[in-house]
């Protein structure tokens, strides 16, 4: 039996909060004359080409991106290769609206956009956000497995904060965020690397990219290592990835193109701490657990049907095998996890007709994520060995499906309307088969329901100059529970968690010129049954410990997305000062909840601000200073407790050949030695007591990698 605050009884969780006045002060200072010369682009085929000039794929993605009518954003790469990359904290840094923490090293990350998933974590899977490779879900009705997560072979990322990820049928709070896989174009030749550092990290890969003498097929393969002892005692992980990427192009209407992606990792995760830990002494373990993905397998296939000049089918399909054996050494209750997904999308593109004697552009889409075969046994062991089975629980099934028709409707040169209607239709199939616990909890073994929302978006831009572009948008979003959070193995009956909607109001703006580049914008959202969990009982020794997840009641989430980058200086040799900020402010808060009134919602802090100085030289070298600061945040719903705010410096230094055939680089981590939370767990009520339910952040570290392309 679940303790008394356990909100799955009561209304507790039924949380509200009020609207409270934004104060950006100089949050983005593009002063006058600051706007920017942001070139028009013209769009054929998805083809970019910005003043005659031949663009890098993530450059033409970056400029596609911009005809998005809200917060977008394109990460290269090749720019966070200067230092180490080895999670997502690293590549989604310095990304307005995105919070990245690395936990347990590089093996679990916990990613939120505009809070979503705000506190649903513990170290395996990422929610509230949908996840894709090239296009293609890898987020199915089981959430997302962090172990794709590794950012193997990516060439560039896309990020589209909210409902402005319309056009890859996600409706959640949090947007989508789309890993583009390194082709033969974009990476020929062959790629050997070496990265090692602190607590015995280790990166190698091989990869080897080309094109046909035809030009008609080119072709991607890398192998990636990855191993790391642990910042925590007793935290080793390690993996390998497999990356096979081959397009072909038969003729001028058809192409088609087939990505495969395998993975297997084993990880010992570290515990969370008390605070009195972290500053006497971060690297204590309180609990080992272990996870262990025997491979995952994704398999990809996108085909392109060019009808006629003003049309284009693409047809995808997308088969992804992860399975988990959660708690495979140390831990008294063991899972193993199988999940199998299979996702079909389709999407017709018209552009060039009129609607209204205005130009118009069309998209209809289709998208079918379902969970073929899924489920989770949980059993007794003792010293290594399993005994009898604890439950058995079933989620084949289950599914999420979106047909879509977006708008594109160019109303003057200065104004575009963008439209679009969602319908999402959501099955949940969740029962437990067997079980040996027992409660006196009233909630059924099996739940299945059909949830079908609509989903509108609406919105305008308007190019006030080529300098500057303003926006606004008003959206639906939905997130559906994912099968877990409704049950599997901490307790013997399934909560029956309804999907958390929102409404979401955005406006903002782009702009740049000689010396600035950059966007600003709000939000707020409206939540309705937002899904929350908290912890229940800590884990301890052998004990995997016990969370809660419900719908709450209303929430706002609210805040400022910030992004500038500066040139501050530039020589006549080509040497060049560059400055690249990112700020966000977080305004999450109940509505007049009857427990706990108008207080914050735990897990995230409220400013969140990255900068990087960077020098480079017109030969290569290059040399760097950046900061992260978050401010306090509280980790339980009643504001009792919170995690302290910290600033992290660091500098990296490095060399690449004007021939980009090597370079090397030095990357330094936390040069205060700062001992701090990176990351938190929430829980009900902590009593303003210290408990553990804080990440430690790595200390002081040194990378180093070294690549050779040839």
């Amino acid at each position: 039996m679940l303790p008394e605050p356990v909100l799955v009884k009561s209304s507790s969780l039924r949380y509200a909060m009020a609207w409270r006045t934004l104060s950006v002060g100089a949050v983005l200072c593009l002063a006058s004359g600051a706007v920017a010369a942001q070139d028009t682009a013209t769009q054929v085929e998805e083809t970019v080409v910005v003043k005659a000039k031949a663009l890098k794929d993530a450059e033409r993605a970056k400029e596609r991106l911009k005809n998005v009518t809200g917060t977008a954003s394109v990460v290269n790469n090749a720019e966070v290769e200067r230092g180490r990359a080895a999670n997502a904290e690293d590549v989604l840094a310095y990304q307005p609206g995105v919070f990245a923490a690395a936990t347990s090293g590089t093996g679990a990350n916990k990613i939120s956009i505009r809070g979503s998933g705000l506190n649903t974590f513990y170290q395996g899977y990422s929610l509230g956000i949908k996840y894709l490779y090239d296009g293609l879900p890898i987020t199915g009705p089981g959430g997302t497995q962090e172990d794709l997560l590794t950012l193997d072979g990516v060439d560039y990322t896309e990020i589209l904060n909210g409902a402005n990820a319309f056009a890859y049928s996600a409706l959640s709070l949090g947007g989508a965020i789309n890993f583009v896989t390194h082709t033969g174009r974009s990476s020929p030749g062959s790629l050997v690397s070496l990265e090692a550092g602190s607590y015995g990290y280790r990166k190698y890969q091989v990869s080897h990219g080309g094109v046909s003498a035809s030009g008609d097929t080119d072709y991607y393969f890398a192998y990636v290592h990855n191993e790391r002892d642990g910042f925590q005692r007793d935290t080793p992980n390690s993996g390998e990835s497999y990356v096979v990427n081959l397009g072909h192009r038969f003729n001028d209407r058809v192409e088609t193109r087939f990505v495969i992606r395998h993975r297997g990792e084993e990880l010992q995760n570290g515990s969370t701490l008390t605070l009195a830990q972290i500053r006497n002494d971060p690297r204590a373990n309180n609990a080992v657990s272990g996870r262990r993905k025997p491979g995952t397998t994704l398999i990809t296939n996108k085909t392109t049907f060019t009808l006629d000049d003003k049309s284009k089918l693409e047809a995808g399909f997308a088969y992804n095998d992860y399975p988990l054996d959660n708690g495979w050494v140390y831990s008294a209750q063991p899972q193993d996890w199988r999940s199998k997904d299979a996702s079909i999308s389709l999407r017709y593109l018209r552009t060039g007709d009129t609607l209204f004697g205005k130009p118009s552009d069309t998209t209809v889409s289709f998208s079918d994520t379902r969970l073929l075969d899924g489920d989770v046994t949980a059993y007794n062991q003792a010293n290594g060995v399993r005994s009898n089975e604890r439950q058995y629980t079933k989620y084949s099934g289950s599914r999420d499906t979106v047909l879509a028709v977006g708008n594109e409707l160019q109303l003057t040169d200065k104004y575009a309307l963008s439209t679009g209607l969602s319908l999402i239709e959501v099955d949940r199939a969740v029962r437990i088969e067997r079980t040996i616990l027992t409660t006196t909890e009233t909630f059924p073994r099996e739940v299945r329901y059909v949830d079908r929302t609509v989903a509108p978006r609406v919105g305008l831009r308007y190019q006030a100059s080529d300098n500057l572009q303003v926006f606004g948008n008003v959206t639906r979003s939905v997130d559906p529970p994912v099968t877990w959070q409704m049950g599997s193995t901490g307790v013997p009956y399934v909560r029956p968690l309804q999907p958390q909607k929102a409404t979401t109001a955005e406006i903002g703006l782009r702009a740049s010129n000689d010396t600035h580049e950059g966007s600003l914008s709000f939000y707020r959202s409206n939540v309705s049954n937002e899904l929350l969990t908290i912890v229940i009982r800590q884990a301890s020794g052998s004990d995997p410990g016990l969370t809660a997840n419900a719908n709450a009641s209303k929430t706002i989430h609210q805040g400022i997305e910030a992004a500038l980058a500066s040139k501050l200086w530039k020589g006549a040799d080509g040497d060049r000062l560059t400055y690249r900020q990112a700020y966000t402010f977080n305004d999450f808060y109940y509505r007049d909840d009857p427990t706990f009134g108008k207080n914050e919602l735990p897990s995230l802090p409220k400013h969140v601000y990255q900068g990087e100085l960077l020098f480079q030289q017109a030969g290569g070298f290059y040399a760097g200073l950046n900061v992260r600061a978050l401010s306090s945040y509280y980790v339980d719903y009643a504001n009792t407790l919170k995690a302290p705010s910290a600033t992290i410096w660091g500098a990296k230094f490095g060399y690449e050949s004007p021939d980009r055939k090597w370079k090397a680089f030095l990357d330094f981590r936390n040069l205060g030695d700062k001992k701090y939370a990176t990351a938190a767990n929430t829980t009900y009520n902590a009593g303003g007591n210290d408990s553990a339910n804080f990440y430690p952040g790595d200390g002081f570290s040194i990378y180093s990698g070294v690549a050779f392309r040839f």
